[in-house]
């Protein structure tokens, strides 16, 4: 039974691209859910993830990172963001530390909700630089807290995670205790899949894929089975993500595998394909089959 002083809530990681949303979540659950890469506008999703500790119950949020939508796709993204928001007890909006000048255009989607400041990659900048940037932030509006931290580094996130805990409101837990995520596994698996092409590509052909699992079928005593296609817009992508021989895509493919093992703590025997959905991002239809 929870303690009668249990806290639980909602807390929404929001920002720009690349300032470390993802990274913060994974670090603080203590496992990876979200998918990291150097390249901008990895996360798609909101991803859920849950931190049960002895007096309280957090629920993050990780969210895409706000920018302006040049396709539907984007438009999903955002309003993925802004659902998030709503939603939330209390907003983590994060700024990176290596930035000239204040993010205004995400600080307009959290108007009026209650925030932490969380200045991120401290690490990679002198300290005396910060405090401009915080002063600069609390002249566009007061925060609950203003906490500097590095996610990567793990600087000053007990720090945070108090500042967090402080303002969730009074009640019991939502999700029973070791419970990470609620989503299914082959949402994970397919996420991870994404990450590798991100990784393993530049340029437009990362942002033009999409991966759904057409298999998924565990087999006792033998290698789980796993299909997945991964989708993308033009004919000349497909053969980009297939390489001379299909040597690419088995890049990607013993890469996901190797990772998706790790994750799900079993072997599995994985099968990519890829397919030409044309113009997909902005065709409602494929964006409902794919999940956004």
């Amino acid at each position: 039974m929870a303690p009668e002083d249990f806290r639980s809530g909602y807390v929404a990681l929001i920002g720009k691209p690349n300032v470390g949303k993802s990274t913060l979540l994974n670090t603080l659950l203590g496992q990876k859910l979200s998918i990291v890469t150097p390249k901008a506008q990895t996360t798609r999703h909101r991803i859920l993830g849950i931190l049960t500790e002895q007096d309280c119950q957090i629920i993050f949020l990780d969210t895409p990172g706000i920018m302006q939508p040049s396709t539907r796709l984007d438009q999903s993204m955002m309003r993925k963001v802004k659902e998030s928001v709503s939603d939330a007890d209390l907003v983590v909006f994060m700024a990176d530390a290596r930035s000239a000048e204040p993010d205004l255009h995400s600080l307009e989607s959290i108007v009026h909700r209650p925030a932490i400041l969380a200045i991120n990659k401290i690490d990679l900048v002198r300290q005396e630089t910060v405090l401009p940037m915080v002063e600069a932030y609390m002249d566009l509006r007061s925060f609950e807290a203003v906490v500097p931290i590095s996610a990567l580094k793990e600087n000053n996130l007990a720090a945070l995670m108090q500042e967090i805990q402080e303002r969730l409101p009074p009640g019991p837990a939502f999700y029973p205790p070791g419970m990470l995520s609620e989503y299914p596994e082959r949402f994970f698996v397919s996420e991870i899949i994404r990450e590798k092409v991100f990784e393993k590509f530049r340029q437009e052909v990362p942002y033009s894929v999409a991966v759904t699992i057409a298999n998924f079928v565990e087999r006792p005593a033998r290698k789980d089975l796993i299909e997945a296609d991964i989708i993308v817009e033009r004919p000349s992508q497909k053969g980009i993500l297939i390489g001379s021989g299909g040597v690419a895509l088995k890049a990607v493919g013993i890469a996901a595998r190797q990772d998706i093992e790790i994750f799900l703590d079993r072997k599995v025997y994985l099968k990519l394909f890829v397919r030409v959905r044309k113009d997909w991002r902005n065709r409602e239809t494929f964006l409902r089959s794919f999940g956004y």
